[in-house]
């Protein structure tokens, strides 16, 4: 029995965890919103532990800020962090999708050859939301096939305060056709079992980030 519980709340947690990151990504969740464990709990009809629980990996994301004795806040938006945090994502992705050419099963570029799909068709919608959670599923999905744990414990770390940066800012300067576009060619050349055309079509999408990213700063 005890063992069921843990598991419950496992799966509790990563619900709640699931939820409230999108919210904070898509800014529903503003930075500088003083949160409440128990106005979350009623909000999302979850217990407070798994609330708490989630809050704590969303606290080692960095989109929330845990100020001992005055509450927890969602962090604010730091966008020269944005550049730092590029010249890791670079490396990283490179690596993750060459890997992922590589080691995915058939079950999985199936699955990257969907997504590709998906991802052209939300943009072609100009259905933002439905591409952030593509994009999600997008990320987990490369860091699995990849089958490298410390690069998709690295990557973890970014992806959350990356998509949120992008979804404050993609109406103004981005392209979500592009975008759109840009990922769906990293995931069909993983379908495709092409390390090399997966690692250049990271680094264009990453080079399209970054253009981004400048494009933001001097607005």
């Amino acid at each position: 029995m005890e063992r069921q519980d843990e598991i419950r709340r496992g799966t509790l947690t990563d619900r709640a965890y699931s939820e409230l990151e999108e919210l904070i990504v898509t800014l529903r969740l503003s930075p500088g919103t003083v949160l409440s464990e128990q106005a979350l709990a009623t909000r999302l009809k979850i217990g407070r532990t798994p609330i708490r629980e989630a809050l704590q990996r969303l606290a080692r994301d960095g989109l929330v800020v845990i100020m001992p004795r005055r509450g927890i806040m969602v962090s604010e938006i730091n966008l020269r962090l944005q550049l730092r945090l590029l010249e890791v994502r670079r490396e990283l992705e490179r690596l993750m999708a060459s890997l992922a050419a590589e080691r995915a099963t058939p079950e999985e570029r199936a699955e990257f050859a969907e997504l590709a799909q998906a991802m052209l068709t939300a943009a072609a919608k100009a259905d933002d939301i439905a591409f952030m959670r593509l994009d999600q599923r997008f990320n987990i999905l490369i860091a699995a096939a990849a089958r490298n744990e410390f690069a998709r414990r690295s990557m973890g770390l970014m992806n959350a305060l990356s998509r949120r940066f992008w979804y404050q800012h993609y109406q103004e300067v981005a392209d979500l056709p592009l975008a759109a576009k840009l990922h769906a060619a990293v995931a069909d050349a993983v379908s495709q079992r092409k390390a090399k055309a997966a690692a250049t079509a990271s680094d264009r999408l990453i080079d399209h980030i970054e253009d981004f990213v400048r494009k933001t700063l001097d607005m």
